[in-house]
């Protein structure tokens, strides 16, 4: 049974019960940059239940719509790019607090994680669309969306087939992926305004993507085998 709410009031009552959620893996262990970005969006998502906002699927949905706006927004022009940018913030933002609704409310459900999960990997892509948009080459994009989902697909099944955590924290998880999206759109912003090196700038931004996904990728295998074997 869920503990209310009332039992989760600090951010190591929330650790604990995230842990208990993903494999017992202790986000206050975790690398300061996905530690941050958990704090954050932790202290975010209890302002909100303070505020009577309670409902993890409602927020689960504003962040997909936030994702879907990203490559409508930037079909303006390079100079768009920096309310793309904020739009994934946002989206990025949305995505990681209605799990902090779930935890603090005591309203997780598997159906609900089904519900996430499919959210994160529409709002990727669409990320990545936006990209293509701005010049970049459709055929890289593609490459990382295929890569970041078969990172999660992967850690997914090793998790079905027996692996007791979430096997390690990768060079390529969410919030890494969140933030080579955000200053590369910045990025394109600032190379469109000066008005040169636009399209080596989207390409560059790819690139950097892709590394650091099939690096990410390369890691969690080697957990998963040394997990499973």
């Amino acid at each position: 049974m869920s503990a209310p709410a009332s039992d989760v009031r600090d951010w190591d009552g929330y650790a604990e019960r995230w842990a208990a959620a993903h494999g017992g893996y202790d986000p206050r262990s975790a690398p300061p940059v996905v530690q941050g970005w958990l704090r954050m969006s932790y202290e975010v998502g209890a302002a909100l239940v303070r505020i009577g906002v309670r409902s993890p699927n409602a927020i689960t949905a504003l962040g997909l719509l936030l994702a879907a706006a990203v490559p409508f927004a930037v079909t303006g022009g390079p100079g768009w790019a920096l309310a793309g940018a904020v739009l994934v913030l946002l989206s990025a933002v949305a995505d990681t607090v209605d799990g902090v609704l779930a935890v603090v409310t005591g309203r997780a459900s598997r159906l609900g994680q089904v519900y996430d999960s499919a959210a994160d990997r529409v709002a990727e892509a669409c990320w990545l669309v936006a990209l293509v948009i701005l010049g970049g080459p459709a055929w890289l994009a593609a490459g990382c969306c295929a890569v970041m989902w078969l990172h999660e697909y992967v850690r997914a099944r090793a998790t079905v087939a027996g692996m007791s955590d979430i096997g390690t924290v990768t060079v390529a998880e969410r919030p890494t992926r969140v933030l080579v999206t955000i200053f590369g759109l910045l990025a394109v912003a600032g190379a469109g305004v000066a008005d040169r090196w636009q399209e080596q700038t989207v390409l560059a931004v790819l690139a950097a993507m892709a590394a650091l996904t099939v690096a990410g990728f390369v890691q969690l295998a080697v957990a998963v085998r040394r997990a499973l074997s």
